[in-house]
């Protein structure tokens, strides 16, 4: 035995689909949920005056922790022995302590008990996060990468409208609304951790650092361009709706933004992901959402009405559901090393947490010392479009 891994060549079956997606919504439910809701009213009620700062810092050291924690996760769940395959233990495993993290952070009455018990729940959806996205390359054919990879998008912002509406609607306080959200994901992980389908460990796969070829370092950055215009664009969401919108209920109005957002997703995600399996094009779709996203920045930058804000709500969901279902597929295309799919996706989800921590920073010089939420957005608008030039030099991919 060599340990050398062959692409897989037979299609994955639908249950296998669904049950990726709905763990996959279980961990978005955990993570998004509370920065979106939760987290910043919580800040607000411990510390009024000060809430911005805090929910700034607090949201940048969880994601330093997320950027070493997802790697090295990847890595252990690559050499991981077990009877039960690589990715399935340590599903289960993360998700029981990002669920008891859940739980005690919302027991929490001061701005350091949040932090370190949001770095719990970071640390767990990070190392779930490692293994859930390392099966895709893992199981699934090149020509099915697009479809799965737009199903396993869906639930980001499904898990928006969902967490959203039952921490706002079905249950009230923070507690209740913790604990719901820890009962979610531990109830939707459960179908991924019973498949019987999983991915062995190789018997000589060799270790070692990971190593950044040309093609993953220009989607690394590519990638790392659009998710900073993300999180700059959308951390401070609630309060521009407050401060600057003057919405009489942001909270409500964060949600329907969402629901548009999450509409626009759904319309595109799919259909996009199938035509780029048939066409065997991955680049002129990432591109082109990109700039689409680049465009509902600059919406939200010029124009400060709840009206306005729906547009490019709806506009960033088209853009961004090409984009998740694209580039989650081209990502896995230029992977250098069959082995170990869960540590390089693990390095390469530092361009999801590395803008976690640095948006908090950018945000809040841009919002004090340069005129507010309009040239923030130009900001976002400008990292989005970074990103669409980033892809051009890729080579293996069309």
């Amino acid at each position: 035995m060599t340990g050398v891994v062959t692409e897989p060549t037979a299609p994955v079956r639908p249950g296998w689909i669904a049950a990726l997606s709905a763990a996959t919504l279980g961990m978005s439910i955990a993570v998004l949920t509370p920065i979106q809701v939760l987290l910043p009213l919580q800040i607000e009620a411990i510390d009024p005056a000060r809430k911005v700062a805090n929910l700034g810092w607090i949201t940048a050291v969880a994601a330093v922790l997320s950027m070493v924690v997802c790697p090295v996760a990847g890595a252990l769940s690559d050499r991981t022995a077990s009877r039960f395959g690589r990715r399935r233990p340590w599903v289960l495993g993360s998700g029981l302590v990002c669920a008891a993290g859940l739980v005690l952070l919302g027991f929490q009455h001061t701005i350091l008990g949040v932090a370190l018990t949001w770095c719990v729940v970071q640390a767990g959806t990070n190392a779930m996060y490692a293994a859930l996205t390392a099966s895709v390359p893992d199981l699934v054919p090149v020509r099915q990468r697009g479809v799965v990879s737009a199903f396993v998008g869906l639930p980001l912002p499904l898990s928006l409208i969902l967490g959203s509406f039952l921490v706002s609607s079905v249950v009230t306080g923070r507690v209740a609304g913790y604990c719901l959200l820890a009962g979610l994901l531990l109830i939707l992980i459960v179908p991924f951790v019973l498949l019987p389908t999983d991915t062995p460990k190789l018997e000589h796969g060799p270790a070692g650092l990971p190593k950044f070829t040309h093609d993953l370092g220009w989607a690394f950055g590519c990638r790392l361009g659009i998710q900073l215009a993300n999180a700059v664009g959308t951390l401070y969401l609630l309060y521009y709706l407050r401060d600057v919108v003057h919405h009489e209920d942001p909270a409500r109005a964060v949600f329907l933004l969402i629901v548009v957002y999450t509409a626009g997703i759904l319309l595109t995600s799919v259909v996009a992901g199938r035509w780029s399996d048939r066409s065997g094009l991955r680049k002129p779709f990432v591109v082109v959402s990109s700039a689409v996203v680049a465009a509902a920045m600059v919406v939200l930058s010029l124009a400060h009405t709840f009206s306005a804000a729906l547009f490019a709500a709806a506009l960033m969901g088209v853009g961004y559901g090409v984009y998740l279902a694209v580039d989650n597929a081209l990502i896995t295309q230029v992977l250098p090393a069959a082995h170990a799919h869960a540590r390089d996706l693990g390095v390469v989800n530092l361009a999801n947490t590395a803008p976690q921590a640095l948006a908090p920073a950018i945000a809040g010089v841009v919002i004090a010392e340069l005129g507010g939420y309009s040239p923030l957005y130009l900001l976002a608008a400008a990292c989005a479009l970074a990103g669409a030039a980033a892809i051009a030099p890729v080579r293996s991919v069309r």
